[in-house]
């Protein structure tokens, strides 16, 4: 085949296809056509949907704004109204601050009993529980017993008993009043200052120190011969109460401040080689002391009423098994202290009732905390005990001076 014939052929082809494509072409524009009409429906549909929401928010927007004006309103109406309680209210916050302020200080300081006792000495023990702040009571006892000229040849002191017993040994009315009623919420006294410095909720150091400078202790007459002067601490590795008798101890005041230090907020303290916690741990109120040393007048000051026993063992806890595991004498002191308590309650009650021990306590309950901060409310314990001991004295003074 020549050339001629191949271009002849290719040709026709070409006229075929063509052909077909034109026959093709009104499927062609039908379907384009189709497809355009479908996309203006579509766009037809969307904008009328469009257009009817639009009118539907157009009916709602009165309702809308009504309700905006309402709220907006009722806000202004609320501001209002809080507006014309807020001078009562800033009134009922100052009357608050005012009352924390003029009970950060007790406000009669001033009027608080004051003096030196004589050097008479009277023949009896004087047994002084603990109680933390609730000691404000036996301050109060102890400056009553001072006034009255009853100064204890021996007295044997627990926890706030035996820093109670400090000035009462010193012969300083008033002394342990004025300095917690001045400095109980001085955080270099009580609070996270005093532990820092410390490593306890108790500031010894300010105590001994600071407070010791505007309120000296009168160490001669503390330190003197002819009076006896005891603090019960409890040892932690034994469980049991130690006797730490002023000039047969090394350190009485470092022995105080062990009998003072409270378990869980208190550091152990040592005393040679051996560590202390607070001596109502092992021994709350130390009147079997007394007996076994032979005296046969004692006065027992308690910070509880008579009739008050502890429920059930506070302590019995897993905070005492945890804070103490490596210490178990310890721990079961500290876990049988509430029925040991109860027992010492007892046993009290019976002695009073055959007259062998005279008691001091609480004309009614002290409804304070360990470490009340109202010192107002302290100030009350403090008068209450100053009270409870001068109503009761006639029936001391006869105690007193049975078999002479």
């Amino acid at each position: 085949m020549n050339k001629i014939d191949l271009s002849t052929e290719k040709l026709k082809e070409q006229v075929k296809n063509l052909s077909e494509s034109a026959e093709q072409l009104p499927q062609k524009v039908k379907n384009l056509s189709d497809n355009a009409t479908q996309q203006i429906r579509n766009l037809s549909e969307s904008a009328g949907q469009q257009v009817k929401n639009i009118a539907d928010n157009a009916e709602q927007l009165p309702q809308k704004v009504k309700d905006l004006s309402d709220n907006a309103t009722q806000q202004i109406r609320n501001l209002s109204e809080s507006a014309d309680q807020l001078p009562q209210k800033v009134m009922q916050i100052q009357k608050k601050m005012d009352g924390e302020i003029r009970n950060w200080v007790f406000h009669n300081l001033d009027d608080l009993p004051k003096g030196i006792a004589s050097n008479h000495l009277t023949d009896v023990c004087l047994v002084l529980e603990g109680g933390a702040f609730r000691g404000l009571y036996t301050s109060g006892v102890c400056d009553a017993l001072m006034e009255a000229d009853i100064n204890a040849r021996c007295t044997i002191g627990v926890s706030a008993g035996a820093l109670n017993g400090i000035n009462y040994v010193a012969g300083q009315i008033g002394r342990a009043a004025h300095i917690n009623l001045k400095y109980r919420n001085d955080p270099r006294y009580v609070g996270g200052l005093a532990y820092m410095q410390n490593h306890g909720i108790i500031g010894f150091d300010f105590l001994f120190g600071d407070a010791g400078k505007e309120y000296p202790l009168d160490s001669v007459r503390f330190y003197a011969p002819n009076r006896r002067f005891v603090a019960v601490a409890t040892n932690c590795m034994t469980g049991q109460p130690e006797f730490f008798e002023r000039g047969e101890c090394e350190d009485i005041l470092q022995a105080c401040r062990a009998s003072a230090s409270m378990p869980f907020v208190s550091q152990m303290v040592y005393i040679g080689e051996q560590p202390y916690l607070d001596g109502g741990c092992s021994d709350a109120i130390p009147y079997q002391w007394a007996i076994d040393e032979g005296y046969d007048k004692i006065i027992i000051v308690r910070t509880r009423a008579d009739e008050f026993r502890q429920e059930r063992e506070t302590m019995d806890n897993p905070a005492t098994r945890t804070m103490y595991r490596n210490y178990p004498a310890l721990e079961r002191a500290l876990v049988e202290s509430a029925s040991r308590y109860n027992k010492q309650c007892n046993d009290i009650e019976m002695l009073r009732r055959k007259k062998k021990v005279f008691v001091i306590s609480p004309s009614e309950e002290i409804d304070i905390g360990r470490l009340e901060r109202d010192t107002k409310r302290l100030g009350d314990v403090y008068y209450m005990g100053y009270k409870d001991t001068k109503r009761l004295m006639p029936r001391l003074k006869e105690y007193l001076n049975k078999g002479e």
